[in-house]
């Protein structure tokens, strides 16, 4: 009778013993999931409000391999005890037949209870798992260290035995990809969120785009002749809607100064309030600023934010000026078009058409419609759309042709000489475009 009681009371114990090994092993599977999927941006954010747990989180994501081989340590012992106590348990009561029946039942708990349960929990809830999860993980890194690093040791032999290096982790470029996947996956809330993603998207370009890709051409540039009469001037300045006008001496190339508007007013101001015959409009400008055409967006928002600055001449690599850019110009390559009531609205370069297709003009740059239409056309090889048409086309097409890449079909409308001046634009393939 004291037999049949003492294996009762080690039956129990041995079945109290597993079922806290799996609780055990489905801690470590929880852990591992929450940590891995938790949000390093959001916790970072927290860690910055003060919050201890998240500072623990954000600590241990950066000893990834420290973390993830401890709790790989832990949940494999909590594993392998858990089986092996059922092993010898039912071996007692069924001989060697409960093997069979000890690796059946230890795989559908751990499966269920270990697996499956926890990490299905910790997927949904990664932040809050992480945080709740945090101290205990950090004591057991902390405590497993050396079984930690002497696996990593072994790992990383092996591995070089067989020529695998083991990457530091991610470079510029791969961090850049992961930030514009995650801000394609920023989906939902209709018009707002387009804008937002087209915003962020600006912003990662502004290091690729030059400014000779969005500069205003110096064929729509105002210039004012610095040698006209002061009346002349006056009149030119007032029919401009900008604030800031090129000065040139004799050919529009040899730019000598720019006139902001509120300096030719303060200098007609000290004269009594009309402008003297002889007033030097140079004089009283500022100094040009030329910038290289191949200056990168990036670079050149720094360069005006430090000489604090709103205006440059873009020339190209024989000094010949291409145009001019401006702070605005940056702002509305992430922003959009900043239009006030003294901006000059051409005609649009973009018309919908009631058959859905666009009518668009040669000189719209194929970044705007990606933008606006949050397509997907290729850049790199050409800057406007008429552009990307002879790319693609290999040729100089004629009015009236039709040509379909990218999802897109292309129609040519309007040429001048060589030059593609207005085409029709429509969607073939939603998803290819998108």
């Amino acid at each position: 009778m004291d037999f049949y009681l003492d294996l009762d009371v080690d039956f129990t114990l041995t079945l109290l013993g597993i079922v806290l090994l799996v609780l055990i092993s489905g801690f470590f599977s929880g852990s591992e999931t929450a940590l891995t999927a938790s949000s390093q941006a959001r916790l970072s954010q927290l860690s910055r409000k003060g919050n201890e747990n998240a500072s623990t989180v954000v600590a241990l994501k950066k000893r990834s391999d420290s973390l993830i081989g401890a709790i790989l340590i832990g949940n494999n012992i909590a594993n392998i005890f858990a089986a092996a106590l059922a092993t010898s348990a039912l071996i007692t009561l069924l001989g060697e037949s409960g093997v069979v029946f000890a690796t059946i039942g230890m795989t559908v708990l751990i499966v269920i209870f270990g697996e499956v349960l926890p990490k299905t929990y910790a997927i949904n809830n990664p932040d809050r798992m992480a945080l709740a999860v945090a101290p205990v993980i950090r004591a057991l890194v902390f405590v497993l260290t050396p079984f930690t690093w002497a696996s990593q040791k072994v790992v990383r032999g092996t591995l070089w035995l067989f020529g695998v290096s083991v990457s530091a982790g991610l470079g510029h470029d791969e961090r850049e990809e992961e930030l514009r996947g995650l801000i394609e996956m920023h989906g939902g809330g209709g018009e707002d969120v387009e804008h937002e993603r087209a915003m962020l998207r600006s912003i990662l370009d502004l290091a690729d785009v030059d400014v000779s890709e969005i500069m205003t051409h110096r064929r729509n540039v105002s210039m004012l002749d610095a040698s006209a009469p002061i009346d002349d001037l006056l009149e030119q300045v007032l029919e401009s809607p900008y604030t800031r006008l090129p000065l040139y001496s004799g050919d529009t190339d040899n730019i000598v100064g720019v006139l902001h508007v509120k300096a030719l007013l303060r200098s007609i101001r000290s004269h009594g309030g009309a402008a003297p015959d002889d007033l030097d409009v140079v004089a009283i400008g500022n100094d040009p600023w030329f910038i290289p055409d191949t200056t990168t967006l990036l670079d050149q928002m720094q360069a005006f934010r430090k000489r604090r600055e709103h205006f440059a001449v873009v020339v190209d690599e024989y000094g010949s000026v291409m145009g001019v850019v401006t702070l605005e110009d940056i702002l509305e390559e992430i922003v959009g078009d900043i239009l006030d009531e003294h901006d000059v609205v051409a005609v649009p370069g973009v018309r919908l058409q009631p058959d859905g297709s666009y009518v668009v003009n040669g000189t719209v740059t194929i970044r705007d419609l990606n933008r606006e239409f949050e397509w997907n056309l290729p850049d790199e090889e050409a800057s406007t759309i008429a552009g990307l048409v002879l790319h693609e086309a290999r040729r100089i097409p004629e009015v009236g042709q039709e040509f379909a890449f990218h999802g897109l079909r292309f129609r040519i409308l309007r040429r001048q000489r060589n030059q593609i001046s207005l085409l029709r634009m429509t969607v073939l393939n939603r998803e290819t475009a998108d």
